[in-house]
């Protein structure tokens, strides 16, 4: 379903947008048309082919792989949405399980501009293919579970969750290209190495491990420009401590930045998922 703008006068209608879009990313689809290239490599950063004196490019293609033989960890994440000015971030906290491709966060949208409160945080199922939604609202009771197809989302739900997949987050590396290294800085006490680069969608649909294939392959189909850029830190390692990638798309004329950010730390620790049965997952009509 396309996001709707209410227009209005001046500023509050960029601030109307923005609100809107917000709350619509948490479950329904949104009408993307990604544009914008890479940010410019930073001072002193040397691209992909080149000899950096610390890291390879290589470990950041190989950054799914790795927090594959991790097994698991925490995370939290934040989806941050700006357009004319206004600026929304939307936050998540949980865990995710890398060997059963599963994991779960709870996401808060927060009070917007406009003055509406902030919903009940939305818990969020993360599997391949699918995205299990709990407290979704729009009609929906509150002891039933929404479910939405991921290959079926014009974005692969790179951002429509109102959080990017960790795993797809780092499936989408395996499509990274113009990767510069940045050099090494500290990141929760652990020594990283800072990457930045683009991630090309449909190479990364290409390249994915098969679960992650369909999800990615529609996200290339759905923006205008599957370049992504992106900033990775990676620890000592190899493992994908932080992921920013920055997409952005048309909603009615207006460009809509997000910023979605990954963070994954406590490698090891025990996630566990339970996906809803049958009878728990609502079946009627979701309101807008």
């Amino acid at each position: 379903m396309a996001v709707q703008q209410h227009r209005h006068r001046g500023g509050a209608d960029t601030t109307r947008t923005i609100a809107v879009v917000a709350a619509a990313v948490l479950g329904v689809a949104v009408a993307v048309g990604c544009s914008g290239g890479a940010d410019t490599v930073a001072e002193g950063a040397t691209r992909d082919g080149d000899r950096p004196r610390d890291g390879s490019p290589g470990e950041v293609r190989e950054a799914a792989d790795k927090l594959a033989g991790a097994g698991s960890a925490l995370a939290r994440t934040s989806m941050e949405m700006a357009s004319g000015g206004t600026r929304l971030t939307i936050r998540g906290e949980g865990g995710y399980d890398f060997k059963r491709r599963m994991g779960r966060l709870t996401v808060v949208l927060p009070e917007d501009p406009t003055g509406a409160e902030a919903g009940r945080p939305v818990t969020e199922l993360l599997t391949p293919g699918a995205l299990y939604m709990k407290n979704r609202g729009a009609g929906v009771p509150a002891d039933k579970w929404v479910r939405i197809d991921t290959t079926t989302l014009e974005d692969g739900n790179l951002v429509t969750g109102g959080a990017t997949d960790p795993l797809a987050a780092a499936e989408l590396l395996r499509g990274a290209r113009d990767i510069a290294y940045v050099g090494e800085e500290t990141l929760s006490g652990a020594t990283v190495r800072h990457y930045r680069g683009t991630a090309d969608i449909a190479q990364a649909a290409k390249a994915a491990e098969p679960h992650a294939r369909a999800s990615l392959a529609a996200a290339a189909k759905g923006f205008a420009n599957d370049a992504v850029p992106f900033d990775a830190y990676v620890d000592d390692k190899g493992l994908l401590r932080k992921v920013r990638h920055r997409f952005s798309f048309v909603n009615e004329g207006r460009t809509v930045d997000v910023t979605s950010t990954t963070l994954l730390f406590d490698f090891g620790s025990p996630v566990t998922v339970q996906l809803p049965d049958k009878k728990d997952i609502y079946s009627g009509k979701i309101r807008a």
